[in-house]
């Protein structure tokens, strides 16, 4: 997978709806995540301000974002965020796919869940609670990996069911088998 770095500076801020986000609470214990991101769309140019905007106010000064170029066609080498540069890395083997970073000069790093846009409410939900969990020891990937999981069980579940309600179901009589009793030669040989 190759990567599209956004070369222009950063451009007039255009207005982005709140963050969809779930932190861990303050002062819990710590785990390898600390909250959840569900972006509305794979732009991070419009993505982060809304982001950083809230971190800053929880965290102190966001000076610098890192992703996995895997969920990300365009990296933007900066973001705009209220009249200052957010700087954007990117670390296609170092970092988890699911992951985003978050580092602040002066109080530290942050990692959260990247919950991929097109997820359904209800698994982002789920998602979303999972990361924000304190003292959580899973990854974002293996996050990942068992909502797929439990997804795809659902499915089959599902499909199940639809078979079962549309008459796939063999009724009584055919499920017995015909009961055994001589069988007759065929006539003519």
């Amino acid at each position: 997978m190759t990567a599209t770095i956004d070369r222009l500076t950063f451009s007039e801020r255009v207005t982005s709806p709140p963050a969809r986000l779930s932190l861990t609470p303050a002062g819990s214990a710590p785990g390898l995540l600390d909250g959840a991101w569900w972006p509305r769309s794979r732009d991070l140019s419009h993505e982060l301000p809304a982001l950083v905007d809230v971190l800053d106010a929880c965290w102190g000064r966001i000076t610098r974002v890192t992703v996995n170029p895997t969920h990300w066609s365009v990296i933007p080498r900066k973001v705009a965020v209220g009249g200052r540069k957010v700087h954007v890395g990117w670390f296609a083997d170092e970092q988890d796919p699911h992951k985003l970073i978050l580092l602040s000069y002066t109080a530290g790093r942050w990692d959260l869940l990247v919950i991929p846009p097109e997820t359904g409410a209800a698994a982002a939900a789920r998602l979303m609670a999972a990361a924000a969990t304190p003292g959580g020891l899973a990854t974002a990937g293996a996050l990942m990996a068992r909502e797929d999981t439990s997804r795809e069980v659902q499915e089959s579940l599902d499909r199940e069911e639809e078979w079962e309600t549309e008459g796939g179901h063999a009724s009584a009589a055919a499920e017995s088998p015909d009961p055994p009793g001589p069988v007759s030669p065929a006539r003519g040989m």
